[in-house]
Formats: C-alpha cells, sequence, structure tokens
C-alpha cells in the first residue's frame, strides 16, 4: 500500500469500499489516527440524505412462512408476535422447507440454546 504525505501526515492509502446504499460512491473518511484511516458506513451524500439500508427480509418470509401465534414446541399463545422466533431444526439456515422451520416462543428458546439441541435461530428483521 502506498504512503501519501498529507499536510506532514503518512497516511497509508487502502482502497475504500463502495457505499452500500447507492452502490456508486466510495464511503467516507470519518477520521485519521496515526498513520490509519477509519471509514464511514456510508458515502457522504447518503448521510447528508439520511439514506439508510433497507432491512432485508429472512429467506424463511420471502418463501412464504410466517410466524405463528403459538409456539410449536411447548403450545404456549403469543400476545405478541415479538415473543416469537423461527428455527431451523436442521441447523441450516438456507434450507426453508416448511418442514425444517419451526416457531418456537423466548422459553424454548433459551431452552434450546441451554440444550444445544443443533436447532439453529433465523435472523429476524423487524416486522417479519
Amino acid at each position: 500500500m502506498p504512503l501519501i504525505k498529507v499536510s506532514g501526515l503518512n497516511i497509508r492509502m487502502t482502497k475504500r469500499k463502495l457505499c452500500p446504499v447507492c452502490g456508486e460512491k466510495p464511503v467516507a473518511v470519518n477520521c485519521h489516527h496515526g498513520d490509519k484511516i477509519y471509514y464511514r458506513s456510508r458515502c457522504d451524500s447518503c448521510i447528508r440524505k439520511s439514506r439508510r439500508l433497507k432491512p432485508r427480509a429472512p429467506l424463511w418470509f420471502k418463501q412464504g412462512y410466517r410466524k405463528k401465534g403459538k409456539c410449536d414446541r411447548c403450545g404456549f399463545k403469543s400476545k405478541s408476535d415479538r415473543q416469537m422466533f423461527v428455527f431451523h431444526v436442521d441447523g441450516d439456515l438456507q434450507n426453508v422447507d416448511w418442514n425444517n422451520l419451526k416457531t418456537v416462543c423466548a422459553n424454548c428458546q433459551i431452552d434450546l440454546f441451554l440444550n444445544q439441541s443443533g436447532w439453529v435461530m433465523s435472523p429476524s428483521v423487524q416486522g417479519f
């Protein structure tokens, strides 16, 4: 990596990533500490315009699976969707076969983690 002298500082140049929001401009420089450069997560124009990445829907949601109001392990009926989580029985997050997906309550989620059952919790996005 080439060293560039800027106002008396030796700065090591690295290739900046493109902005994940617009995909066009490089991410903005946040600050310099010594010869290290710290970058922001978005480009200057996306920061000024308050543009952010839209949350991606999980694969199970795209395939039409929805969280149930009842736990598949204990039968608990939830009042809120936030109490329920989607788990992959075989541990493969790419396998979105409905037989592989289970809706589990918060209590059973803790039990699954403590017993190391092999079930893997799907990444969830607010509102899914």
